[in-house]
């Protein structure tokens, strides 16, 4: 009967005879040749893991760290290099430790000098929170964390605050990945002034040279319909009229949020689901001047077709 730990490869050929049937024991760790029976090698590496979950409550017991990440203040590869024992508790010689000392100072000179990661530390743990608290994608944290490494190294962040330019770097990567999150509620989450924010943002684009998509006012329906909690019908109607009005281009020059603000009014007119302009507003982040007047303007582009003709709203 063949043993289950011998195993043979196709892939590798002895470099004795030429012979392609090499055998793998993965007992002893080595590879012989099935035709000459020479040694090819006796140091084979298990690339698998190094434990065995038996069931899924069993906890990842991986010992290999985090991987490597912007969010992480040394980007996950800091070493550490201290202490005057070995492995098994034994102190080490004299020698030995004034080795290790050399190698902890060469170590410590070759990291990021000590300004920059005490302000990579506060930053990234400000962004990790921020983060939690606008319940805020992997990639869009990624994203956040270099636009922050990149305005520090330009040394934008000289005299100007932290949190500031980490709620500034957070909008950005939300503009560019088009996660929708408006400054506003990037501002509520932060401890700056929306204002500064503001400005900070317009700094990076500039420093920077970011360019980000423009707004189309589909991202932001599913938003505002989920705080006004309107059915599904109604949200997928909303979406249908900005797609009709799209293809007569009449979303030019508008304000994204007002034109999603006002086509779920539309179409909460249209299936009857009522919701009032008040409400519609205060979920879009926008006027009720602003909601009546998008409003018009999807009404006058749609006058043409009969299933979407609506009657003019009135101040409530």
């Amino acid at each position: 009967m063949k043993n289950s730990n011998i195993q043979e490869e196709e892939t590798n050929s002895c470099p004795s005879c030429g012979g392609t049937r090499i055998v793998s024991d993965r007992v002893t760790g080595e590879k012989v040749c099935g035709q000459c029976g020479m040694v090819v090698t006796d140091t084979v590496l298990d690339t698998g893991p190094e434990y065995r979950v038996f069931n899924l409550q069993e906890e990842d017991r991986r010992r290999t760290g985090t991987g490597y990440s912007y969010t992480l203040y040394d980007k996950g590869l800091s070493t550490v290099i201290k202490g005057d024992r070995d492995a098994q508790g034994n102190k080490l010689d004299y020698e030995t430790q004034r080795r290790m000392k050399r190698l902890q100072r060469q170590d410590n000179r070759s990291k990021v000098n000590e300004t920059q990661a005490r302000n990579l530390s506060i930053a990234m743990t400000e962004m990790d929170r921020m983060g939690s608290e606008l319940h805020l994608p992997s990639n869009v944290k990624e994203q956040a964390a270099l636009v922050y490494r990149k305005a520090l190294k330009k040394d934008l962040i000289r005299g100007r605050s932290i949190d500031a330019f980490v709620a500034a770097s957070i909008y950005a990567a939300c503009r560019v990945l088009k996660v929708p999150r408006p400054l506003k509620v990037i501002s509520a989450a932060s401890s700056r002034e929306h204002s500064e924010v503001a400005m900070t943002y317009r700094l990076l684009l500039k420093e920077l040279n970011i360019r980000p998509p423009i707004d189309g006012p589909y991202k932001f329906v599913p938003s505002i319909a989920s705080k006004l909690k309107v059915r599904q019908p109604t949200e997928m109607l909303a979406v249908e009229i900005l797609r009709k009005v799209n293809e007569k281009k009449g979303l030019t020059g508008k304000d994204p949020r007002g034109l999603a603000a006002a086509a779920l009014y539309m179409a909460c007119q249209e299936n009857n689901d009522r919701r009032v302009q008040k409400v519609i507003a205060e979920a879009a982040g926008t006027t009720e001047v602003t909601l009546r007047n998008r409003y018009r303007g999807l009404k006058e582009v749609l006058d043409d077709l009969p299933e979407l003709d609506v009657q003019a709203p009135v101040a409530h």
